[in-house]
């Protein structure tokens, strides 16, 4: 037990003392400290280590008495009483060590405990590491304040002697602010008040200003102030200039965090969306000004990016079904709720970029759905109860194609200057050659080549290696010519050179001439183009060269029209000049391994020893044809390459591959070949790799890769995959294109999957509590093998199934503290017990509060209040401890737990369903709860394995799925046993009880003014638990049809009949809300809510202390006021309080007073007079009525005299002092002789020449002579001579600017209906100066402001109540009789139905009543007294009371029945 707090004051100790028994069993310290009286110290009050030194006051120390002072911060030693003697400067220890609960240091919040300084957190706990973070709050995370730094120069050149360096707001702190330079410093402050003040920092030391310590530090280079804080006030830093031209500028230097005033706070919540039937309703976020305390605009809080908007609430609401048409409910097969609002996302739209990562983006609106399916737009806020769905993300994040160049080709020669080619393919992020690289970017196809093997003509006639199959050899001249290869169109500009021409001559020398174009190979369309010759590169190839047939005879060329002869002549000699050589070998048929070469025959000129047509030799004298053996040597590994695969695309662009591999044949003469390395191959590796199909493809659906399946097994699952309209194009890229253009019939986009069983696996409950409360004991839990089955449904195995799995451990050990005496004498008592009721309580009508008793179940209706007790023997009742759901109770603002150990549930709601359990030490109870949904249907997390995996659920929040409570077997099985029979209950229509009896708020007429209904129609169901199992039993057998109505009727009679028997009182009595007299009727159902009305009574005014500035002066009605000197505003405060709220009214001197540019009347009844004068002079009464009585106040204000005397202390001439005295010596006595000092004389100032916008006062000065009683008016000059400074005879007034109340054009009529084709709009209205600038609104006098609502004429609100006829009266006679009729708000021209809220302007007509409220006759009168008589007679249930009696004549002819 802790004893009295050690210092009252202040967060200081107080002690708890633990009782000592022996030494040898309790070891450490008997005393346990905490923080105790955490409130602030008065300002007043001394301090405690200063107290401590004062007390050695009065003991002599070296035979003197001193006075001491603290000697605060001692680094060394901190909590010993170290104190200064006054005067002498003697420092001495009086005490080792000080008060338990002193501060270590000023500046901390650490204490001294037993003379060590222990910390303190800034939640005065001790050992707390807590601290303020740098806007003063406690653990904070400097959100609520922003860090603020700048510099200033000051500027000579201007001519000004101070100017503002910065203004630093209210509750800032850590400032800390540096002044290099010849200027000084000055503070000036402002309260919210109102009040000023002024600091000029001199002198280095701690000053106060607005109770704020400054510390100010002069060093010879630059000056320094720091403010730990908070302000108390604005401070206005400013800089006063140094004298002389010729001072250097000075430099400023601050930082502080400014805290951030407009702060967002959350809203109530907002009117229910519908009147029942199950709404929602949310909350919102407004701007509050901390420093006004009051609610300003949103663009307030959005200056600030640290303010984060906090998210709107949602929570439903007004869940009691509507009024069916008939009067009475209807069970439908469907739930009524109003849908929630959602988002609803449009398409996607295509990326802004095909490749290297793009954006797309969508439109994300809220919209809602009514009960017909209708889908429309809405407000955003609805929807903010979920996060928005994302508006824009990014696309298309993979590489853009790139060029993949293949190995270079073989020289074009062998010998010479010649040239190589290679492939080059757009290759994209899969591998694939797609196209859509940039031309630019592209490597070169060919090159030149340099083969260093010198080109030239061997003598020799023997036959040679011929050259590769890929060349052309050249016939030309005899000089040396160049071998020319064949030029074909590329994609680059190239000079291509036709086909030579014939040769001019037939013999001799001639010419030859061709062709050269310009020419460029366009790759979509395969064709060549011709271009201008200045687009091609590089030397353009000759068009004409020399040319050499035949030697000509004769020294003439031949001629075509000789006669045969010399066709003859020329036949023979031509055979002469021709003959058949040898011209090298072919190229070997094998590179490597043996192979054959040919050898090549030509038909030579034997004059120019050039090749000639071999039509010009003689056929027969051919040489034969000669073999030989050639590359003989074994072959080294080579690339052998298989045949192309089809291609990969019919269009677009498509890929052949085809196998290339590096052999190696051993032995020559074998066809068997091996595998071997790459690496042993040539370097010039074959392509594996063509493009083909090059040409777009028409628009159609690209299905994209399968996504991952939503589980892995169990069934269920789902794979998608997104399907998208494209077109590709012959370059590589898709084009994606609306779905139109793509075939109707579109691939699937989402398939089955999962659709394996789940592999067996252990499931574990919850660990039992330790079996001892001390010493050793043991804990047990449940283990399950289960499974679930492709199909979804969970399944229990035995544990066989499981074996493959280590099995967890189901009981292990458990050490509590160490037994002592005591607990061996508690454990020999014995267990506790809890005294449960097994009972099954199912609410058929809403209640106040109902107290329950554990050990049963519950059916609920929503937003009702429960208090679950626990009554237990032999524990004490403060020590009940509750679990929901194997887990401890979650700390919720609506759970509660009272002093005897009872659960309080405010407002059930869905989340509050499940297994509540009230453990008593050894001993626990469990409890069942669950809440009626929509249409009095059980919503509860469902059974079995559904509980086990999260299935089902209310409308709260997610239940079950990994996080799901570890319930214990038992009670997972027990969780859904009575839920048949209660929805058949909740489900049968009882004659004795029509389901429609129910007013319009879903609940009963009786439920207001009874205890939860009568026998016959009791409010709450009650039943044992052991009868309800004979009810499953025979429900189970297959019981149906009338057996199965009997069955549950009898049950339904029992548990009404059972419900007056029960012992303790589970409903509490509703109190009867009053009429209201809007309505018309009572008023409408709130959970918990009471109806308050205010006592009435008669005005009285509130007293509030005044408060006085240098220029504003404020004082309380019914205070006299004497005004001395010049002042901007004079305000009367008028408050009054009373019911009904009073009327104010002012009156001067007996006449009401009206508003004016200097008189305002404020909206709070105060009156405020601006620059009063000698005018305002009077009596000034306010007055507060009601119709319970009357009450005034009466204020008399008095401007001081005609003049103050300045030059004899500032005294004025009625003996008050001067304010405004310019002279600053001391005050003398008044002078009564004739060699009295001469001295000015001042008159009273003059009204202020304009009401506003600056203006100007005068007033007469006067020097005088002689005696105070009859002074002597002299001349000026002579009081100037004497010394005497003139007072100044004008001044500013009326500096407040000119301002006036402004307003807009007035908005739409959409308002609310207010009457009969009556709605209001509203305008802006706002203050402004000349200017036309907004400024304040509290500027402008408040009873000149223009209305911002008036009433305008809306045919929206031409709507009025219409009513239909009354149903048949349910009852004949007696008291339980009543009928209904529609109500509607319709439109009485159209009769077009509307919302409800739109008629709320008059009183909606009551839509049901009793009827037939007469007596049913004499007691031995039998007849029917309603009209279920029939049905009651055929469901046999007259054996009941309740039915028997209210069908008397139906039951008669009953067998075995007497009426």
């Amino acid at each position: 037990m802790f004893l009295v707090c050690v210092h009252p004051l202040s967060r200081f100790l107080s002690l708890s003392l633990f009782p000592f028994f022996s030494h040898r069993t309790c070891e450490g310290q008997n005393i346990k400290y905490r923080t105790c009286s955490n409130v602030d110290c008065p300002p007043e009050a001394a301090d405690f280590r200063a107290q401590q030194c004062s007390a050695h006051a009065d003991v002599r120390y070296q035979g003197q008495y001193h006075e001491w002072l603290p000697v605060d911060n001692d680094p060394d030693n901190p909590c010993a009483l170290k104190c200064l003697a006054q005067g002498s400067g003697l420092l001495v220890e009086l005490a080792p060590k000080v008060l338990d609960g002193t501060r270590c240091y000023t500046e901390s919040l650490d204490m001294c405990i037993s003379g060590a300084c222990q910390i303190v957190g800034c939640d005065h706990e001790l050992g707390s590491a807590a601290k303020e973070d740098n806007c003063g709050v406690c653990n904070g995370d400097g959100s609520s304040c922003r860090l603020v730094r700048g510099h200033y120069k000051s500027q000579h050149a201007s001519g000004k002697t101070e100017d503002t360096v910065v203004v630093i707001p209210y509750r800032s702190r850590h400032v800390r602010l540096v002044l290099k330079g010849p200027d000084s410093l000055y503070i000036e402050s402002k309260t919210l008040q109102g009040v000023k003040g002024e600091l000029s920092l001199e002198a280095s030391g701690q000053q106060r200003l607005e109770n704020t310590t400054l510390d100010y530090q002069k060093h010879p280079d630059k000056a320094v102030m720091r403010i730990a804080g908070p302000l108390g006030a604005d401070f206005t830093v400013k800089v006063q200039y140094a004298g002389g031209g010729g001072a250097a500028d000075s430099v400023v230097q601050y930082i502080f965090y400014q805290p951030i005033v407009h702060r967002w706070r959350e809203t109530d919540f907002f009117p229910c969306s519908v009147t029942c039937g199950g709404g929602y309703q949310l909350t919102s976020a407004e701007c509050f000004d901390l420093r006004s305390e009051r609610v300003v605009v949103d663009q307030y809080c959005h200056y600030y990016p640290e303010n984060v908007k906090p998210k709107p609430k949602l929570r439903e609401c007004n869940m009691d079904p509507c009024m069916a048409s008939d009067g009475y409910k209807q069970i439908m097969p469907y739930d009524l709720y109003h849908p929630l609002p959602r988002w609803e996302s449009s398409p996607w739209t295509a990326c802004s970029a095909s490749c290297g990562g793009g954006l797309q983006s969508r439109a994300v609106s809220c919209v809602e759905e009514d009960l017909q399916g209708v889908v429309t737009a809405t407000e955003e806020w609805k929807c903010l109860y979920v996060p928005k769905a994302a508006v824009m993300q990014p696309c298309n994040a993979f590489h853009c194609p790139t060029w993949l160049a293949q190995d270079w080709s073989p020289c074009t020669v062998t010998c010479g200057q010649g040239l190589r080619y290679r492939v080059v393919l757009c290759i994209d992020h899969r591998g694939l050659h797609a196209g859509g690289c940039s031309s630019t970017t592209k490597p070169h196809i060919k090159e030149g080549c340099l083969v260093t093997v010198p080109c030239y003509r061997p003598l020799e006639t023997l036959p040679v290696e011929a050259k590769p199959v890929w060349h052309k050899q050249a016939i030309g001249l005899e000089e040396d010519e160049e071998e020319e290869e064949e030029v074909r169109a590329s994609e680059e500009p190239t000079f291509v050179p036709g086909p030579w021409g014939p040769c001019s001559s037939s013999c001799g020398s001639g010419a030859q001439a061709r062709s050269v174009r310009c020419q460029v190979l366009l790759s979509f369309s395969q064709t060549v183009a011709d271009l201008p010759d200045d687009e091609c590169e590089g030397p353009e190839p000759a068009r004409g060269r020399r040319c050499y047939r035949a030697p000509c005879t004769g020294g003439g060329a031949w001629d075509e029209d000789e006669d045969e002869d010399e066709e003859e002549e020329e036949e023979e000699a031509r055979e002469e000049l021709h003959d058949w050589e040898y011209d090298g070998f072919s190229e070997c048929s094998e590179s490597c391994g043996g192979g054959l070469q040919e050898a090549v025959v030509i038909c030579l000129n034997k004059q120019t020893r050039e090749a000639a047509e071999q039509r010009v030799c003689v056929s027969s004298r051919r040489p034969p044809q000669l073999l030989q053996d050639c590359n003989t040597q074994p072959c080294p590994p080579r690339w052998q390459t298989g045949e192309w695969s089809s291609c990969s695309a019919t269009c677009g662009v498509g890929l052949k591959t085809r196998a290339v591999a590096c052999t190696h044949r051993p032995a020559r003469g074998s066809n068997a070949t091996r595998a071997v390395r790459d690496e042993e191959c040539p370097p010039s590796k074959p392509v594996p790799v063509q493009a083909c199909n090059r040409f777009d493809c028409p628009p159609s659906w690209d299905p994209l890769e399968w996504g991952k399946c939503s589980r892995s097994c169990g069934g269920g699952g789902v794979q998608l995959r997104e399907v998208v309209c494209r077109q590709h194009l012959a370059d590589g890229s898709a084009l994606p294109l609306h779905e139109s253009f793509c075939p109707s019939t579109v691939p699937g986009s989402q398939q089955p999957c999962a659709s394996q069983d789940c592999p067996p696996q252990w499931l574990t409950g919850v660990w039992s509590q330790c079996s001892v409360s001390c010493g050793r004991g043991l804990q047990r839990v449940e283990t399950v093998c289960v499974t679930q089955r492709e199909n979804g449904s969970v399944q229990t195995l035995s544990h066989d199934a499981c074996s493959t799995a280590p099995r967890p451990a189901s009981v292990r050990t458990c050490t509590m503290r160490p037994c002592d005496e005591t607990t061996r004498l508690e454990m020999a008592k014995p267990e506790p017990t809890i005294l449960a009721q097994s009972r099954v309580y199912i609410q058929r009508r809403k209640g106040k509060k109902l107290q329950l008793v554990v050990g049963g179940y519950a059916y609920l209706l929503p937003w009702t209040s429960v208090v679950l007790r626990c009554p237990t023997r032999r524990f004490g009742k403060g020590r009940v401890q509750w679990l929901k759901d194997g887990r401890p109770l979650a700390a919720l603002p609506h759970l509660s737990l009272t002093a005897p150990g009872h659960l309080k549930i405010h407002q059930l709601d869905a989340a509050d369903v499940g297994v509540y359990t009230c453990v008593a030490g050894t001993a626990r109870e469990s409890f069942v709860l669950k809440v009626i949904g929509s249409k009095q249907k059980p919503s509860w997390p469902g059974a079995g394995g559904a509980w086990l995996h999260g299935i089902g659920g209310g409308p709260g929040r997610k239940r079950g799925g990994p996080d799901a409570p570890e319930i214990p077997q038992e009670l997972r099985d027990a969780f859904g046993r009575y839920d048949d029979v209660a929805r058949r209950l909740l489900d049968f229509k009882a004659p004795a009880t029509p389901s429609g009896e129910r007013n319009g708020n879903g609940s009963a007429p009786g439920d207001v003014a009874t205890t939860g209904g009568g026998p016959s129609d009791p409010a709450l169901l009650v039943a044992e638990t052991k009868t309800l199992d004979a009810v499953v039993q025979r429900l189970s057998e297959g019981l149906r049809g009338p057996q199965e109505e009997l069955l549950v009727a009898r049950l339904l009679g029992e548990m009404s009949a059972a419900r007056g028997d029960t012992n303790e009182s589970t409903l509490h009595p509703l109190e009867r809300p009053e009429a209201s007299p809007s309505t018309g009727g009572s008023l409408p159902y709130r959970p918990g809510g009471r109806a308050h009305t205010p006592r009435p009574r008669a005005p009285v005014f509130l007293q509030r202390p005044g408060a006085t500035g240098a220029s504003e002066v404020s004082v309380q009605a019914g205070a006299p006021v004497t005004l001395q000197g010049q002042v901007d505003s004079l305000e009367v405060r008028c408050e009054a309080a009373g019911h009904p709220a009073p009327s104010l009214s002012w009156t001067r001197d007996g006449r009401v007073i009206s508003a004016d540019a200097r008189v305002e009347l404020l909206p709070t009844g105060s009156l405020r007079l601006l620059s009063p004068g000698r005018e305002d002079e009077g009596v000034y009464t306010c007055t507060a009525s009601n119709r319970h009585g009357t009450t005034s106040a009466a204020t008399r204000l008095h401007i001081s005299g005609p003049g103050c005397l300045h030059g004899n202390g500032g005294t004025a001439t009625d003996g008050s002092i001067c304010p405004d005295s310019t002279d600053n010596s001391k005050a003398s006595e008044l002078c009564h002789g004739q060699a009295c000092p001469l001295r000015w004389r001042v008159d009273g100032w003059s009204t202020c020449s304009a009401s506003c916008g600056g203006g100007t006062q005068g007033r007469r000065v006067t020097c005088v002579g002689g005696p105070d009683r009859r002074p002597l008016e002299l001349e000026s000059q002579r009081c100037s001579s004497a010394g005497r400074t003139p007072p100044a005879d004008t001044k500013p007034c009326s500096l407040q600017p000119c301002v006036g109340w402004t307003s807009g054009h007035w908005g739409g009529c959409h308002g609310h209906c207010v009457g009969p084709s009556l709605a209001t709009q509203r305008r802006a209205v706002h203050c402004q100066d000349s200017n036309s600038t907004r400024v304040p609104n509290r500027l402008c006098p408040g009873p000149q402001r223009p209305s911002s609502l008036r009433n305008c004429s809306s045919e929206a609100c031409a709507l009025h109540w219409r009513t239909g006829p009354w149903t048949q009266c349910t009852a004949t006679c007696g008291r339980h009789g009543f009928q209904s009729r529609h109500v509607t708000c319709a439109d009485p021209k159209t009769g077009r139905g509307s919302r409800d809220h739109q008629c709320s302007w008059r009183p909606r007509p009551p839509g049901w009543q009793r009827c037939n409220l007469t007596s049913c006759g004499r007691a031995e009168e039998c007849r029917d007294s309603t009209r279920y008589c029939e049905k009651v007679h055929q469901l046999q249930l007259c054996v009941l009371p309740q039915f028997k009696t209210r069908c008397c004549q139906s039951c008669r002819d009953t067998p075995g029945d007497t009426p």
